[in-house]
C-alpha cells in the first residue's frame, strides 16, 4: 500500500500507450542486462574452457562494445527521425542471434579434457592403485613440445580457435543493443510529462537491475554443471567445481537468455511511431511536439530550431553540424570524460570481481558469482530506486541532482578505500621449489598442474611433485598415500597422505570475507543512489533536438574507451600476477591455475581505486561548472530571487550549503 500511496501522491498516471512502452523498456531492460550479466558471469568458464589468459578474454568481453562502435552514432542520429520502436524490435533480434552464436563452440567441438596426472582409464578403476610418483617416463618425455605438424592437427581436432564463434556472437550482441538505450530513452522522455521522467527511469533501470540479478544467478547455478554434462561419465572425473580446471555448462546460459531476449522484441512491433505527450492526450493536434519544459529552457543557452520534416540528405548534412553544436556544450563534454573514467574502474572491476573473489577470499566461481548476484546487484536496485525518488520527492534541480550524485560517489570511494586492505592469507604452496630430494626419482612433470593438498596444509602442484606413492578410492574421493615430500616435513606419526585440490584458507578469512561483503554491498547501494541524478544532470545539460544524439555520443564514446579498453588492460595486469599457468592439451600455455593473491590485489584494487580518485575530482569540477552556468543564466535573465521554485534554488554564494561545496571543490581542484 505504501508504494500505492508514493505513486497515487507523486505521479499522474500515463496514458494507456505509455505505459505500454513502460513495461515494454522494463522487459527489455531486464532480457539485454540478463544476458550481459551472465557473459560477465561466464568469463572465467570461457577462459579456462579455450584455455586463454586473462588479456584474450578481455578482448572477447569488448567485443560487445566494438559491436556498439560499429553503430551507434548512425543509429542515434538517424534512429531518432525513423520509427524508434520498430529499430529497437530490430536490435532484440540481432542480440537474440549472437547468444545462439556464443553457445555454437560446444556443439562444434569435442569433449573437454582438463590436464591431469592419471590417466582417465586408472581414475575411473576402484581396484588399481595408481603410482604417481613412478619413474617409467622421464621428464623430457613429459614435457617435450610436440612437433609442429603434430601440434597443428591437434589444435584443429582440439577446436582451439573455437573462442572467435563467441567473439563474433558477443560483437552481435553489441550490435543489437544499440538502439535501446539512446532511442528508447529520448522516446520516454520526448512523451512523458519533464517531472515523471526522473521517476520512469528509476523504474525502468529498477526493472533492468533484476535482469543481472537472473542473470548471475543462473551463472553460479550453471558453474557447478560440469560442461560436458551428459555426453560424459561423471564419475571418471576427478576434479570438483572448486577446483581451478574445472568447467560449467557455460553453453546452456546463452541459450536461455538468447531465447528471454528474442520474447523482449515483441511488444515494440506494435508501438506507433510517436504518442501523444503526457497531460497533453486531449489536443491531438499537439501530439507530435516536443516542447521543452521550463527547467530545461532556462538552463540551457537561447537556441531556435524549427521542426520540419526532412529528408535523409538533409539529415546526414546536418549531422556534422550538430556535433559540432553538442561538443561545444562544456557541461556535457565535461559529463562524458566524468562517466569515462568512472566507467573504466566499473568495466575492469565487474569482469574480474569473481576472480577477485575466488583468488582472495578463496570462494569458488560458482559462490563468488551468486554472492554477487544476491548481495551487490539488489543493492544497486535498491540505490537506483532511491536515487529517483529523491529527486522526485525533493523536485531537485540541476544542481540539486549534481549534489546527489557528487555525493554519493564520494562516499562510496571512502569505503572502497577500505576494501583495498581487506585480505585473507594465502594458503602455503610448494611453488618456488617444486623439485627437491623428495621428488628427485619421481620424474615428474613441471608444466602438469593436479593439486593436492596434505593434512599439513601444503598444497602441491600435483601428486607426483608431492612424492606420493599409493592412491586409494576412486574419482572425487582419490586419496595419496606414502608422499615422501609430506613426510620431510612432519614427524613420522602424522599422516603423509594428500587429497585431490587446493587446500582451504584459515579459518579467519570467512570473518573478513564478510566485513568485506558488508563493504562492499553498502558502497555498491551509495554509489547506485547517485546514478539516475547524475543522469538528469546530463539529460537537462542538453538541447531537446540534440536529446536522442547526445545520448548516442555518450553511449559510443564511454562504450568504445570505456568499454572496451578495460578489460583488456585490467586483464594484461592481472595476467601478469600469475604464479602457475595452466598447459594446452596441444602444448603451450593455457590458462592461469595460481595467482600471486597479494600482487594481484594491489594490482587490481589499486587500479579500480585510483580511477575513481579521478572521477571524483572530475566530478568536483564539473559541479563548479553548472554552479557558474546556473549564476550567469539567472543574472541574464534579471528574475528577482524567490519568484519561482527554480530561481529561488540558484546557489548563493553567500548561504551556508553553497559555502560548503565551495569549499569542497577548491580542494578537490
Amino acid at each position: 500500500r505504501s508504494v500505492q500511496t508514493i505513486f497515487v501522491r507523486y505521479l499522474s498516471p500515463p496514458p494507456p500507450s505509455l505505459q505500454l512502452f513502460l513495461a515494454a523498456m522494463a522487459f527489455v531492460y531486464f532480457a539485454k542486462a540478463f544476458g550481459g550479466a551472465y557473459m560477465k558471469s561466464s568469463i572465467t568458464q570461457i577462459e579456462r574452457r579455450f584455455d586463454i589468459p586473462s588479456s584474450l578474454i578481455g578482448v572477447i568481453d569488448g567485443s560487445f562494445e566494438m559491436g556498439n562502435l560499429l553503430v551507434i552514432a548512425f543509429v542515434s542520429y538517424f534512429g531518432a527521425k525513423l520509427h524508434r520502436p520498430r529499430l529497437i524490435a530490430i536490435g532484440c533480434l540481432v542480440m537474440a542471434v549472437g547468444s545462439f552464436v556464443i553457445s555454437l563452440p560446444h556443439f562444434l567441438q569435442g569433449p573437454y579434457k582438463y590436464e591431469t596426472s592419471m590417466t582417465r582409464s586408472s581414475a575411473i578403476n576402484s581396484t588399481e592403485s595408481i603410482l604417481p610418483c613412478s619413474s617409467n617416463h622421464s621428464l623430457t618425455d613429459v614435457d617435450d613440445v610436440p612437433d609442429l605438424t603434430a601440434q597443428a592437427d591437434c589444435e584443429k581436432a582440439a577446436g582451439s580457435s573455437m573462442w572467435i564463434y563467441v567473439f563474433l556472437g558477443n560483437m552481435l550482441r553489441g550490435i543489437g543493443e544499440t538502439p535501446i538505450m539512446p532511442l528508447g530513452v529520448s522516446y520516454l522522455d520526448d512523451f512523458s510529462k519533464e517531472e515523471n521522467t526522473p521517476f520512469y527511469l528509476a523504474c525502468i533501470h529498477t526493472v533492468g537491475i533484476m535482469g543481472p540479478m537472473f542473470g548471475y544467478m543462473m551463472g553460479s547455478f550453471l558453474a557447478k554443471i560440469y560442461v560436458d554434462v551428459g555426453f560424459v561419465n561423471l564419475d571418471s572425473v576427478t576434479i570438483n567445481y572448486k577446483d581451478s580446471r574445472w568447467v560449467g555448462a557455460w553453453w546452456l546460459g546463452f541459450i536461455a537468455t538468447g531465447t528471454i531476449i528474442l520474447l523482449s522484441s515483441i511488444p515494440f512491433w506494435f508501438l506507433p511511431k510517436s504518442l501523444p505527450k503526457q497531460g497533453k492526450e486531449k489536443d491531438q493536434n499537439k501530439s507530435l511536439e516536443l516542447a521543452t519544459e521550463a527547467e530545461q529552457d532556462n538552463f540551457l543557452p537561447d537556441q531556435e530550431h524549427e521542426e520540419k520534416e526532412a529528408t535523409f540528405q538533409e539529415m546526414a548534412k546536418d549531422f556534422i553540424p550538430s556535433l559540432k553544436r553538442l561538443f561545444r556544450n562544456s557541461i556535457y563534454s565535461l559529463m562524458i570524460l566524468t562517466y569515462l573514467v568512472a566507467v573504466n574502474g566499473f568495466m575492469g572491476m565487474i569482469t574480474f570481481k569473481p576472480k577477485f573473489l575466488e583468488q582472495i577470499y578463496g570462494q569458488s566461481a560458482s559462490k563468488a558469482i551468486f554472492l554477487i548476484g544476491i548481495l551487490n546487484l539488489p543493492a544497486v536496485a535498491l540505490g537506483i530506486i532511491t536515487g529517483g525518488f529523491v529527486l522526485k520527492r525533493f523536485k531537485l534541480g540541476v544542481i540539486g541532482a549534481a549534489r546527489v550524485s557528487i555525493t554519493a560517489s564520494l562516499c562510496a570511494f571512502c569505503l572502497l578505500v577500505v576494501q583495498v586492505f581487506l585480505h585473507c592469507e594465502m594458503t602455503s604452496t610448494a611453488q618456488t621449489t617444486l623439485f627437491s630430494q623428495c621428488n628427485a626419482g619421481c620424474s615428474c612433470s613441471m608444466k602438469q598442474w593436479d593439486p593436492v593438498c596434505a593434512y599439513n596444509g601444503m598444497t602441491y602442484a600435483s601428486p607426483c611433485l608431492a612424492g606420493c606413492q599409493t592412491s586409494t578410492g576412486t574419482g572425487k574421493e582419490m586419496v595419496f598415500h606414502n608422499c615422501s615430500c609430506i613426510t620431510e616435513m612432519i614427524s613420522p606419526s602424522q599422516n603423509t597422505s594428500a587429497v585431490l585440490g587446493q587446500c582451504s584458507r584459515k579459518s579467519n578469512c570467512d570473518r573478513v570475507f564478510k566485513i568485506y561483503m558488508a563493504l562492499s554491498v553498502v558502497g555498491s547501494f551509495i554509489s547506485a543512489c547517485g546514478g539516475t541524478p547524475g543522469y538528469i544532470v546530463l539529460l537537462r545539460s542538453i538541447q531537446q533536438d540534440l536529446k536522442a544524439l547526445a545520448l548516442g555520443m555518450q553511449t559510443l564514446i564511454v562504450r568504445t574507451l570505456g568499454g572496451i579498453p578495460p578489460p583488456i588492460y585490467f586483464g594484461a595486469l592481472i595476467d601478469r600476477t600469475c604464479l602457475k599457468w595452466g598447459t594446452k592439451q596441444c602444448g603451450g600455455r593455457g590458462a592461469c591455475r595460481l595467482y600471486d593473491a597479494d600482487a594481484f590485489r594491489w594490482t587490481f584494487m589499486g587500479l579500480i581505486t585510483g580511477l575513481y580518485f579521478l572521477s571524483n575530482m572530475m566530478w568536483g569540477g564539473l559541479y563548479r561548472k553548472l554552479v557558474q552556468r546556473q549564476k550567469k543564466l539567472a543574472l541574464r535573465e534579471q528574475v528577482p530571487r524567490g519568484l519561482t521554485k527554480d530561481t529561488a534554488r540558484v546557489p548563493s554564494l553567500k548561504s551556508k550549503s553553497d559555502r560548503f561545496w565551495g569549499f569542497v571543490c577548491s580542494i578537490i581542484n
